[in-house]
């Protein structure tokens, strides 16, 4: 399988080379930080589309 023209082999070399430049514990932190990025992301679209649906609820709601 090729994934932006790389096979499994130039994947493999890419990433030694990367943990060799980089070290083992400063990928771990980058990995955990991209992690908790995302995790963070998530919640603000849930939040956001949570947001939506109660604005949306409200304004349909008949006034008095």
């Amino acid at each position: 399988m090729r994934f932006a023209g790389l096979g499994g082999w130039e994947w493999l070399i890419i990433l030694v080379i990367v943990v060799i430049l980089f070290g083992g514990s400063r990928l771990a932190g980058v990995g955990r930080a991209l992690g908790q990025s995302i995790r963070e992301f998530r919640e603000g679209v849930t939040a956001g589309k949570d947001k939506e649906k109660k604005d949306e609820a409200s304004e349909s709601k008949p006034e008095e």
